[in-house]
């Protein structure tokens, strides 16, 4: 007995038969066509979509937390309602001393200014830091150094450019070891940087400038006030959970009510990312459904070619089991066009959602970085087998009923 997959004169029955209406043939075909590639298409959009949002958030610590300072809501010991209190160094000092969960912190003060260098000048912000933000909120180094430790410690009048103002400033000739004046204060340049993350604090690095926090607060003589402490969590510790110890050790400084819980603002970033990989969760759903959905919808359009094609065929089937043609050899010979219908419009649908998430990935790639618009290999093989396994069970109910024709019955039909 020949191998089906390997008769030619079986390869040709299955060609012509399809063939005998070809507009049907091909409308069920750009069904199943049509539902594969909706199915590659979501499946990698929506990994693409998901790289292109990871790559705003990229270089941001994602468990992270802001504290800033607003005004009180309850009069305490003397103080009036609304009163304005500001965060300070000893805060930061004692949250890192009692809270060994906190990974990294830096205190973080802005103001605006004109960062003026020879006869150019850029309205920019000049941002106080400390030497642990960059574990917090990575930047990109393209010339020089970061603030480190030695800048803080001896309050050194140094800066950080942010890489368009650098562009403003300089033009293309390297600032490094130049001067650049903030208020009438001079700062030599030490590096320039530009921002990973679309996450803002206070604006982005690069259209700021960045000196040591330390060195700002003796420049601006605002003691040891800072804007906000912006912190990281250790692996396994959330922002949330040591938040009653932050407030505990602000209270313990400040005079703030005990129940006032207005004076003191915390915006826990992690949820923010939290929300996200729900998003990214909800996305994933919706793709496979519909999508399933739209392949089901071809799936059931070869169900229903077969049906007619079985009772197109009734007499000839009636033919083959009059001559001795076997049950098994009836169900193949519809099973094979109903898989070969499924695999060549699945294939070209496969195809298809390659080349258009290619392109999309060439009209989204950004500084080089290309998002993940592709289908990979075993999205790929899995659709393969989802199609394959929906279109042969699209045509075993028909091929059931052509076995079940009797010779007898099939010849009378008409």
């Amino acid at each position: 007995m020949k191998n089906p997959v390997f008769d030619i004169d079986n390869w040709k029955e299955i060609t012509a038969t399809l063939g005998r209406n070809k507009t049907r043939t091909f409308l069920t075909a750009f069904g199943i066509f049509w539902g594969t590639a909706m199915l590659a298409m979501l499946w990698g959009g929506a990994q693409g979509f998901q790289d292109l949002l990871r790559r705003n958030f990229a270089g941001f610590s994602t468990n992270t937390a802001l504290v800033f300072a607003g005004n009180t809501s309850i009069p305490y010991k003397g103080f009036s309602k609304g009163m304005w209190w500001s965060l300070t160094q000893t805060d930061i000092d004692n949250m890192r001393k009692s809270i060994p969960e906190i990974n990294a912190s830096s205190a973080v003060t802005t103001y605006s200014t004109t960062a003026i260098h020879g006869d150019k000048s850029y309205a920019t912000q000049i941002q106080g830091i400390e030497s642990q933000y960059p574990l917090i909120n990575k930047p990109v180094i393209y010339e020089g150094r970061f603030i480190n430790d030695s800048d803080g410690s001896n309050d050194r009048k140094v800066c950080v450019l942010g890489k368009r103002v650098a562009a403003e400033l300089f033009g293309t000739g390297s600032p490094i070891g130049k001067f650049v004046a903030l208020d009438n204060i001079y700062y030599r340049v030490v590096g320039v940087a530009g921002q990973t993350s679309e996450i803002n604090i206070n604006g982005k690095i690069d259209e700021m400038v960045l000196v040591p926090h330390s060195t700002m607060q003796r420049a601006y003589n605002i003691g040891q006030n800072v804007g906000m402490v912006i912190l990281s969590c250790k692996n396994g510790t959330t922002p949330t959970s040591i938040r009653p110890r932050i407030e505990r050790i602000i209270r313990a400084s400040h005079p703030i009510h005990p129940e006032d819980t207005q004076a003191i603002e915390f915006w826990d970033v992690s949820e923010e990312f939290a929300m996200v990989e729900n998003v990214f969760s909800g996305v994933d759903i919706l793709v496979l459904f519909v999508g399933f959905g739209s392949l089901l919808a071809g799936i059931i359009g070869v169900g229903n070619i077969m049906w007619i094609i079985v009772k197109e065929r009734t007499q000839e089937i009636g033919v083959r089991r009059a001559i001795g043609a076997k049950p098994r050899d009836i169900i193949m010979q519809i099973l094979s066009e109903s898989i070969v219908l499924t695999t060549v419009a699945g294939i070209a649908g496969i195809c298809f959602a390659v080349i258009v998430l290619h392109i999309v990935a060439i009209m989204t790639t950004e500084d080089g970085n290309t998002p993940g618009f592709q289908l990979t290999f075993m999205n790929a093989m899995t659709i393969l087998v989802v199609f394959l396994t929906l279109g042969s069970a699209a045509g075993i109910v028909p091929a059931i009923k052509a076995m079940r024709i009797k010779p007898i019955e099939a010849l009378n039909d008409k």
